[in-house]
Order: C-alpha cells, then structure tokens, then sequence
C-alpha cells in the first residue's frame, strides 16, 4: 500500500481531477489546504463497512475535521493522494480511519460530488467486516457504532438528521443500498 506524499512542508499533496471528465482524469496536484480553500476538483473515497447481519458502522467525526466536523457519517474515506490510485486510497483510509486491513473492498459507485465545501470525483466502495476489533483513529472518529441498515437508512433519509451531506447525497444515488438487505 501506498501512502499519500507529502508536501516537503508535511502537508499532504492531493490529486486533482478534470471535472468534465466522467472517468476521473488526472490533471495535477495540490496541498490539502489550497484544495479546501478553493474547493478544487480532486477525488475522494468512500467505504460502507457492513458486519454481514445486517448491520453498517456509523461513526461521529471530531470537532477538528476540515468539512462537516461533528457530524455522522457512515463511510470511512478521504481525499485521494497524488501519485495514489482511489482503490489503494479507500484501503489505506479504512486502515487509518477503523483499523480494517483485510477487508476486500467491491466498487459501488463512481460519480462527482459538489457543493460549497467540497468538489470531488467519488469512488465508494462497500466492504465486509471480518470480526477483528476495529481501532479507530482518535484525530477523525470521535466514536462509532453498528447500527442496523434499515435504520441507518431512515436517519439518512431523514434531513433533519446530522449527517454528512456528500455521504448522503452518494447513498441517495446508489439504488441497490436502499433495498439490499445485507451481503449479496
């Protein structure tokens, strides 16, 4: 596995996308910070972890998160890295983020994401638990949770809920989640 290179000043490089690209082409790189603060067009994962009952794990972001601090999410993800390809930076975030190392990852969904915080080319996958105890990374998961599909499903559908707006809007355009029961 690949890590994200890093900026000689520590700061993390980013790839950026075309956006009149559907297929995600890359067109250069950019630190994290410059990427946020001119909501520049980069890619992003995303990993549904499901636990094979039925169940999906929920977790809160911290306080210090750059876009929705606070809120609930139930994808573990990130920007993708430059030089990093979004299947290699899904398992690298679901490593940082949960602690899963194993899990075989099945690519779900593939579409752009914008709004006034964010530009991004989504890559979300969907990934099956193991059992091992996951070991959540203290800098971005304030706590978590399993929580069972049907009712994940009526929070995000609720807009009254805090969830992260991007994850919501990506499971709203994924059919299959609001009807699959569990492990295909």
């Amino acid at each position: 596995m690949e890590l994200s290179p890093q900026h000689p000043a520590g700061e993390e490089l980013v790839a950026l996308y075309d956006p009149a690209d559907p297929a995600g082409r890359v067109t250069g790189s950019a630190r994290r910070s410059r990427v946020r603060a001119l909501n520049l067009p980069h890619a992003a994962t995303g990993v549904l972890l499901r636990d094979g009952r039925g169940g999906v794990f929920v977790h809160r972001r911290t306080g210090t998160k750059d876009v929705a601090p606070g809120a609930h999410d139930c994808l573990a993800g990130g920007v993708v890295g430059a030089g990093e390809r979004p299947d290699e930076a899904a398992r690298r975030e679901l490593a940082e983020e949960l602690g899963v190392r194993a899990a075989q990852l099945r690519p779900v969904l593939r579409r752009w994401y914008r709004d006034e915080a964010t530009h991004y080319l989504a890559h979300v996958y969907e990934a099956w638990w193991d059992g091992t105890p996951l070991v959540l990374q203290e800098s971005e998961v304030a706590a978590g949770w399993w929580e069972p599909a049907q009712r994940l499903r009526e929070r995000l559908a609720d807009p009254a809920r805090p969830f992260v707006a991007d994850s919501r809007a990506l499971l709203a355009a994924w059919p299959r989640w609001w009807h699959d029961p569990g492990r295909p």
